[in-house]
């Protein structure tokens, strides 16, 4: 089965601009590696029934949803209940997930577990439970076991990137491996700007006129994208194994070269 993803970031520090989504910008760039399609983001604050319907929307357009934030200790932290509530299952004391908070207490110098800390002890009943190495919050992979319906998944992320991004790695990145089939492939073509190639065709409409027959390519796709150093040319190819996809997009990086000669400033794969 097909594996479509969405991003739900909560947090009401993000809708307020507080701080900047850089863990959907992580996420989505490692969506894209494993070849897991990602056609929407949202973002929801830190409100029961509002994370509820977003949970829900995007289980209408995608089977894998993955959360961050809404882990920690406090009332307004509900992304596990909300989750929980949705598979309709119920939240079981985890021994282990307990002993990482005792040992997270005597690291800061507590006496003990605080009554609200405990409560990142729970977890999701038969979730596969991702223990945090960085922080206090465990993370979750949730799955619908209902027969005869399709497979939903939810993945649950604790909000710091120090902590996320290393148990994304860890644990979903395997699990995820396992789910696509197929991988994608990326280069970015940066040109020079306009000071250092003192030329007026290096902007992102004369450049996108000399590629205008490629940009049309279903795989690999050829997209321009104009930034304050300069033009960007990214080339992406899908396919089963690396080597296949670098076979297509090698003789579409070719033909960029052709077409736009020495205002290329390097070739990356990204």
């Amino acid at each position: 089965m097909k594996t479509t993803a969405e991003i739900i970031s909560v947090g009401t520090e993000l809708l307020l601009g507080d701080i900047v989504n850089t863990n959907a910008q992580y996420l989505a760039q490692n969506l894209s590696h494993l070849g897991i399609d990602l056609y929407f983001q949202t973002t929801v604050g830190d409100n029961g029934d509002r994370l509820r319907k977003a949970l829900s929307i995007a289980f209408t357009r995608a089977n894998l949803v993955i959360l961050t934030g809404g882990l920690g200790p406090t009332k307004d932290d509900l992304t596990k209940e909300i989750v929980a509530s949705y598979f309709k299952k119920d939240l079981v004391f985890d021994e282990r997930a307990f002993e990482n908070l005792e040992q997270r207490a005597k690291l800061y110098g507590l006496k003990g577990v605080s009554q609200s800390n405990k409560k990142q002890a729970y977890v999701p009943e038969g979730a596969i439970v991702l223990y945090n190495a960085n922080g206090t919050a465990p993370g979750f992979i949730v799955e619908n076991t209902n027969i005869g319906q399709d497979l939903q998944t939810a993945i649950l992320l604790p909000g710091p990137p120090r902590e996320m991004q290393p148990m994304f790695e860890t644990y979903c990145i395997p699990y995820l491996q396992e789910r696509s089939d197929k991988v994608l492939v990326s280069y970015n073509i940066r040109l020079k700007g306009y000071k250092t190639a003192q030329r007026k065709d290096v902007g992102e409409s004369p450049v996108a006129d000399k590629i205008t027959h490629l940009l049309d390519n279903k795989n690999p796709t050829v997209a321009t994208y104009a930034k304050e150093d300069g033009v960007r040319i990214r080339v992406t190819a899908a396919a089963k194994e690396k080597k296949e996809a670098l076979a297509l997009i090698n003789p579409v990086i070719e033909e960029i070269k052709l077409c736009l000669g020495d205002v290329i400033e390097e070739i990356i794969e990204i």
